[in-house]
């Protein structure tokens, strides 16, 4: 490639998004977290996008964990750390380590070295020891804890001031921006090389947002970039989907052996049986579909155009309308055997009636039989 700037501020984020509850009471996490920590939590917010253009639906609480120490590349690099928790259940972690006053060579490797060390295949220890930190202190807010198997990963390369750099129309053809968004060594083909950088967002001339999979490369020389916080939400929204996902891959086939049981129940009760469990299927589609609702409304965007392609791009990088419409099946499959169980019920009610009403009759009979003998 052509010139190599030099990148004098900048960091590198590594997110960490683990399902820690059904639901998680802000309020109360904000109570225990004064509390325990002896710090304030704060309800987080977009910082350069206005609050009528784009918000949170319901604000997640931002805990400050502090300082720690991190091994990169055999350097031992003083990171930060912030938590986010979120009204249906995500835990967002995020470590920021710093990547200031590098050649563009030596940030690409500080970003690859960032996902050896923290990325999903390591780094386990310690974002574990985040996860039982925040969940010891959050349990009495947490609304049915599970055990924080499902989680997601996602890196950033975030850059404030790359030195020469007046324009980002031609940056990603001046700098070889595949290390840093695939983490590839060896030259891409051109074919690759185009749907790596597909998705590639500016609003002034000077800002540059770069999205893939698993990885996001950003331009921001001004504060911070909310396409942090939009990229985070989108991928708390596909992890708790994916959550409930397999929720209902594991309900159905429960759901299908206790209507098979049920319907060879042959008693005159059996009605019962089918509403009960016509009653549980219905809870289930209730609770499933209020948390799916808070997920969808999680971002609330208006009239931040920018943003909203943004956000747009990474839900469908991400294929969230595609898990969102796979729960969706199966609820609807859900709602479909309850209606068929509660029709059920209701059958087998008329048919104890009408047991009723005809012993009913037989018995008046035989009353008068007795009398006349």
């Amino acid at each position: 490639m052509g010139r190599q700037p030099h990148v004098h501020s900048a960091s590198v984020i590594a997110m960490r998004l683990v399902d820690i509850a059904d639901a998680i009471d802000l309020t109360a996490a904000e109570s225990l977290w004064a509390q325990q920590a002896r710090t304030a939590a704060a309800r987080s917010r977009l910082t350069t996008a206005p609050p009528k253009a784009m918000s949170f639906g319901v604000p997640p609480v931002e805990l400050t964990l502090g300082t720690l120490q991190v091994e990169i590349a055999g350097q031992t690099l003083q990171a930060t750390a912030l938590a986010r928790l979120y009204e249906f259940g995500v835990a967002a972690f995020s470590i920021r380590v710093p990547a200031g006053d590098l050649t563009w060579l030596d940030f690409a490797a500080r970003i690859n070295a960032v996902d050896s060390a923290l990325g999903i295949a390591s780094g386990t220890d310690l974002w574990n020891r985040l996860v039982v930190q925040i969940t010891g202190i959050m349990r009495p807010a947490l609304l049915r804890p599970n055990q924080a198997s499902l989680q997601e990963d996602y890196l950033l390369g975030l850059v404030h001031s790359l030195e020469g750099v007046t324009s980002t129309a031609t940056l990603h053809d001046d700098l070889d921006l595949v290390p840093v968004l695939a983490g590839e060594s060896r030259p891409l083909s051109e074919q690759a090389r185009q749907e790596l950088l597909r998705q590639r967002f500016s609003y002034y001339t000077d800002d540059l947002a770069i999205l893939t999979w698993d990885r996001a490369f950003i331009y921001e020389p001004r504060d911070d970039s909310d396409v942090v916080d939009v990229l985070e939400v989108a991928n708390a929204q596909l992890l708790e989907l994916r959550y409930y996902d397999e929720l209902l891959d594991a309900e159905l086939p429960r759901m299908y052996d206790l209507v098979e049981a049920t319907h060879h129940v042959a008693n005159p009760l059996a009605a019962r049986r089918y509403a009960d469990l016509a009653r549980h299927l219905y809870t289930l589609v209730a609770e499933v579909t209020e948390i799916t609702e808070k997920v969808d409304n999680a971002l609330q965007v208006t009239e931040d155009v920018y943003l909203a392609r943004v956000y747009a791009a990474a839900l469908d990088l991400f294929r969230v309308s595609h898990v969102s419409k796979a729960v969706d099946r199966k609820l609807s499959i859900i709602r479909d055997s309850y209606a068929a169980l509660y029709e059920e019920a209701s059958s087998k009610r008329g048919e104890l009636l009408e047991l009723a009403i005809i012993a009913l009759i037989v018995l008046e009979i035989v009353i008068a039989v007795v009398r006349h003998v």
